[in-house]
C-alpha cells in the first residue's frame, strides 16, 4: 500500500485523505449503531508501528507510523510519520489510559513519551528520558499506571521511570540487575538479557524472560515507591541454550507459554497464581521436523478464546499454530503459515482476535491474515502494508 519513504507533499496528501476517511467512518458509525445483520458495528481503530532506523542494523525505517484502520474493510490508511528524537523506536506500549504512547529506542539508553491525540490518533512528542541501561527492548506500565517498567537487554537490568500526570517520564527511580549465570551460547548469551516484561493474570507478579540466562525471573512491585521486589525463589530455569524470549498466559490464568529464541522451541508451564509459581510441563519444536535450516523463534500470542497459541519463526519465516488442550494446557502442533516475508520479528492479533498481522522486519512489510477461530488456521487476506523495518504493532480502538 503506502511506502514508508514519503515526501512532504505525499505525507500531507495521505493525511488529508485519511482525515476524510476518518470523518466519513465517524458519520457512518454515528448514524447507524447496528449492522444489517444485527451485530454491533466495528469501532474505528488506529494502528501504530515501531521500527529500526539505523545503518548499523541495516534498517530502512524512518520513525513511528500511524494508520487509520477502516472499520468496515480493515484496510490501513497512512495518517502520520513521526520521526523520533532518538534512533530505533523499536517497541511501543500505551499507558493504561491509552492517552499516551511510549517507545524504547533500541541500541541506545533512552525511552520516549508521546501524547495520543484523542480526536484523530496522531502523536506528538512529550519528552525523552534515560532508562538507566543499554538497548531497552520492552516496556510496560505498572498496574497503578504511575510507573513505566523497562527491560534493558544489553546491560541485564530492569529499570523503572515515573509517569507524570501529563504523560511525561520522570528520572529513573529504580534499577535492578538480574541475577544468574549466562547460558552456553557463545555470542547470544555472553551476559544476562531480559527480553520482555509482563504481569501475570492476577497482576501480582511481574514476569521477565531472560534470554541470556535461560531463566524466567519474577518480581513484585511497590507502586508507592516505584521499586521492584525480586522473587528469586520463584525463578524458573529453562534448559541450557534455550534463550527464553517472550511469554504469554492463558486467559484462565492456569497456564503460560514461553517462546525460546535460541533453540527454536515453545515451552508450556502450569501456573499457580496463589504461589506465583511456574512449573514446566512440555517443550515442542517451533518448526516442522522437515525444516533443516537455521531458525530463531521470536514473538508469541494466544487467541482470546485460549484455544490456540501462535509463534513466529525467523529463518523458517512462518507462524507456528498450536492447539491448546483445555484440560491440561498442553499444546499440539496444527501447522505453519508462511508470513509472506522474511524475519517476522513481531506479530499480533487485532482487538477482535479475527485478524493477525505479521511484521516482516527484513522485507519491510506488514501482512494480514484471517484467523479461523475454530481451527486456528491462518489465511492471507491479500492486505500488505509497506513500511521500513517494522518491529512492533499497537492497536487502539476509538471509544
Amino acid at each position: 500500500m503506502t511506502s514508508n519513504r514519503f515526501s512532504r507533499r505525499t505525507i500531507m496528501t495521505g493525511a488529508i485523505a485519511a482525515g476524510t476517511q476518518l470523518a466519513t467512518a465517524k458519520q457512518r458509525l454515528g448514524a447507524k449503531e447496528l449492522s444489517g445483520e444485527g451485530r454491533p458495528m466495528p469501532r474505528l481503530m488506529y494502528a501504530y508501528t515501531g521500527c529500526r532506523t539505523t545503518r548499523e542494523r541495516d534498517a530502512r525505517g524512518d520513525g513511528i507510523n500511524v494508520y487509520v484502520v477502516d472499520p468496515m474493510t480493515s484496510d490501513w490508511k497512512h495518517l502520520q510519520l513521526l520521526r523520533t528524537p532518538q534512533d530505533n523506536p523499536s517497541y511501543l506500549a500505551f499507558d493504561r489510559t491509552r492517552r499516551f504512547l511510549y517507545a524504547v529506542h533500541g541500541d541506545t539508553q533512552f525511552v520516549s513519551a508521546l501524547k495520543v491525540n484523542e480526536v484523530d490518533g496522531r502523536l506528538s512528542p512529550i519528552n525523552t528520558q534515560d532508562c538507566g541501561g543499554k538497548n531497552p527492548v520492552y516496556l510496560t506500565p505498572d498496574i497503578s499506571n504511575k510507573f513505566m517498567i523497562i527491560a534493558n537487554y544489553a546491560t541485564g537490568s530492569v529499570g523503572v521511570l515515573p509517569i507524570n500526570e501529563d504523560g511525561s517520564l520522570g528520572s529513573r527511580c529504580d534499577l535492578v540487575e538480574l541475577q544468574g549465570t549466562p547460558g552456553p551460547h557463545k555470542t547470544q548469551q555472553t551476559a544476562l538479557h531480559p527480553h520482555m516484561i509482563t504481569y501475570d493474570p492476577a497482576q501480582r507478579s511481574i514476569v521477565v524472560p531472560d534470554k541470556g540466562g535461560d531463566q524466567v525471573c519474577l518480581f513484585g512491585f511497590d507502586a508507592t515507591l516505584g521499586k521492584l521486589i525480586p522473587k528469586d525463589r520463584l525463578r524458573v530455569r529453562s534448559r541450557q541454550g534455550a534463550g527464553p524470549r517472550h511469554i504469554v498466559f492463558h486467559p484462565t490464568g492456569r497456564f503460560a507459554y514461553l517462546a525460546n529464541e535460541l533453540d527454536s522451541s515453545i515451552e508450556t508451564y502450569s501456573y499457580d497464581a496463589e504461589q506465583g509459581a511456574l512449573k514446566p510441563l512440555q517443550i515442542l519444536p517451533a518448526t516442522p521436523s522437515s525444516f533443516t535450516g537455521d531458525n530463531t523463534a521470536a514473538g508469541i500470542a494466544i487467541a482470546p478464546s485460549g484455544r490456540h497459541v501462535y509463534l513466529s519463526n525467523r529463518g523458517h519465516d512462518s507462524l507456528a499454530i498450536y492447539a491448546v488442550d483445555e484440560k491440561n494446557g498442553l499444546l499440539s502442533a496444527v501447522g505453519w503459515q508462511p508470513t509472506q516475508g522474511r524475519g517476522p520479528r513481531f506479530f499480533t492479533l487485532d482487538p477482535s482476535g479475527k485478524l493477525l498481522y505479521a511484521a516482516n522486519e527484513l522485507t519491510d512489510t506488514v501482512v494480514a491474515f484471517w484467523v479461523d477461530e475454530a481451527t486456528g488456521a491462518l489465511t492471507p487476506t491479500g492486505q500488505l502494508v509497506r513500511t521500513g523495518s517494522p518491529t512492533c504493532i499497537l492497536f487502539s480502538e476509538q471509544h
